[in-house]
């Protein structure tokens, strides 16, 4: 009895996500040229990219707005379709959010990647946005968005989110916070 108590518990701590104080991170360009056009349409495209240890990248710019989306079936994740309502482009570096997986070694559990958003008039610089996004698959998604320009340590407020909303979020019926102080609209 004791024994299958232990095999039981043991194969649920497995199970268990990571825990987020267990989390480290890691640094990669998101550099168009490295890329792969993997579809054209008439409004823009789909690029394939590698991300941190190859780890996949799934970028869809189209009508000059772009989703960014992670993992082998990333065009299936919500992630890939979600996206700012003004023109908006990425930047240039993505932090990996890594775990240590019992049996799969260091995954990526989520990532922060800046989005450039053009302001309404488009005369005034463009507004920035960390975007913080889950990745687990079937549940990879944007759990929260953090003003970059309007919070004074927002790279520290993204991770602080992640930590906090990563574990139990659902792609499914979840939305994407806003932390801290915003100032879009």
């Amino acid at each position: 009895m004791m024994k299958s108590f232990i095999v039981a518990a043991s194969l649920l701590l497995m199970a268990a996500p990571v825990a987020a104080q267990d989390w480290r991170s890691a640094y990669t360009d998101l550099d168009f040229a490295q890329c792969t056009i993997i579809s054209t349409y008439e409004i823009g495209a789909d690029f394939a990219c590698p991300g941190h240890r190859g780890y996949p990248v799934l970028v869809a710019e189209s009508d000059l707005r772009m989703a960014v989306s992670y993992g082998f079936g990333a065009r299936d994740e919500r992630a890939f379709g979600q996206t700012f309502a003004p023109f908006n482009n990425t930047g240039p570096r993505i932090e990996w959010l890594l775990a240590d997986h019992p049996e799969r070694g260091e995954i990526p559990v989520g990532t922060i990647l800046r989005f450039f958003i053009a302001a309404p008039d488009y005369e005034d610089p463009d507004r920035q946005v960390l975007v913080v996004t889950k990745i687990e698959p079937g549940n990879t998604c944007q759990v929260a968005h953090v003003d970059a320009l309007a919070n004074r340590d927002a790279n520290q407020m993204a991770r602080d989110a992640a930590r906090r909303l990563i574990p139990g979020f659902d792609c499914a019926r979840g939305e994407p916070e806003r932390v801290g102080t915003w100032s879009l609209e």
